[in-house]
């Protein structure tokens, strides 16, 4: 039986569900290096809500320093060519501050690890997270236009460094094999303990959307793919149509059948949650849902003129070099794009959206 936690919070009442998750899911922290992984996507401001929101990071560093540890570090590698580097990301949404001194950039000490073969044969991989002792991740509960959703396991993608994320869409070609490679990459370091701010969350075209939503609540649980599937749930998905979940699910990661799991608190589905385009469809192995796909696939990012101030980061970060500037606003070549939809997840304006 799996176990998640559900529990109402404010940011400013959220250490009362951070004390519960530890009692829940007890860790021995005394002596141990413990590594600390927000959700850090880029440069915002904390009440974009893009990333962790720096409350609950604070207040995940000061339980852990209760607890004696060996030494603490607070890091994640934003983006997806560390665009505007690891520093300006943390100082810019307030975690730098939140982070209490503890903050490293992971950026500086990639370590190559064997990688499945079908994507790359070995990744690097920020040397902090494979030296700690204790890793625990700190997802927000956001939508995502590649993966439907991001949670726990889409969280642990920023242990890559640098441009190797990048490499990693391209040579997954299509949504359904970047499902397949956020679980390996996910199953590198399988974090010991999560803990999600759900207390505003993020719909519609995420995971940098301006569409928020106000949900109330902190959730927690030593395992990915049940607290995936109750994040899944909430926003009105079935966690089987999602194929990162099945793939989790299938190597023995954890399970999301809510027979399996068991809830502290209440678990509520969000009326008229608002998801992304590819929806919870994206998934499966028969010749409709196939057909499916390949429409999704064909998916484009547009550029909203009022929007966009053509400061070129989308084409700067294009992994394949499908965007172009024309008339100052960016255009995509629906001949080389591979909706990774990376421009769109790097526009500081939040100006691309896909259709």
């Amino acid at each position: 039986m799996y176990h998640v936690m559900i529990h109402p919070a404010g940011y400013d009442t959220c250490r009362k569900a951070v004390d519960l998750a530890f009692e829940l899911f007890p860790r021995q922290i005394a002596k141990k290096k413990v590594l600390i992984k927000p959700n850090v996507l880029r440069a915002s401001k904390a009440e974009e809500h893009i990333v962790t929101h720096p409350s609950l990071l604070r207040a995940v560093v000061e339980k852990v320093e209760e607890m004696k540890p060996a030494g603490i570090i607070v890091g994640d590698n934003p983006g997806l060519f560390n665009y505007g580097d690891n520093e300006n990301s943390f100082r810019t949404t307030g975690l730098m501050e939140a982070a209490k001194g503890y903050y490293r950039n992971l950026g500086n000490t990639p370590q190559n690890i064997a990688f499945n073969p079908d994507f790359m044969p070995e990744v690097g991989v920020s040397k902090e997270i494979l030296d700690a002792d204790i890793v625990i991740s700190l997802p927000k509960f956001k939508t995502h236009g590649l993966t439907v959703m991001t949670g726990a396991i889409k969280n642990s993608y920023g242990i890559l460094p640098g441009a190797q994320k990048a490499r990693l869409h391209r040579v997954a070609g299509t949504p359904e094999r970047f499902h397949d490679v956020i679980v390996e990459v996910f199953r590198l370091r399988v974090p010991d303990l999560f803990i999600v701010d759900a207390v505003v969350g993020m719909e519609g075209n995420g995971p940098a959307s301006p569409e928020l939503r106000n949900i109330g609540l902190i959730l927690a649980a030593d395992n990915a793919v049940a607290l995936d599937g109750v994040i899944a749930t909430m926003m009105g998905l079935d966690p089987a149509r999602l194929r990162f979940l099945q793939k989790a699910k299938a190597m023995g990661l954890g399970a999301f059948d809510p027979a399996k799991i068991h809830i502290h608190g209440e678990l509520t589905v969000l009326s008229d949650f608002k998801l992304p385009p590819l929806g919870g469809e994206a998934i499966s192995g028969n010749a409709v849902i196939q057909e499916f796909i390949n429409s999704r696939t064909r998916v484009r990012p547009h550029a909203d003129p009022d929007l966009c101030t053509a400061c070129g980061a989308c084409i700067d970060q294009c992994p394949v070099s499908a965007l172009i500037m024309k008339k100052e606003l960016p255009e995509a070549d629906a001949d080389i794009c591979i909706t990774c939809f990376c421009c769109q997840e790097i526009c500081p304006e939040k100006a691309m959206s896909l259709r």
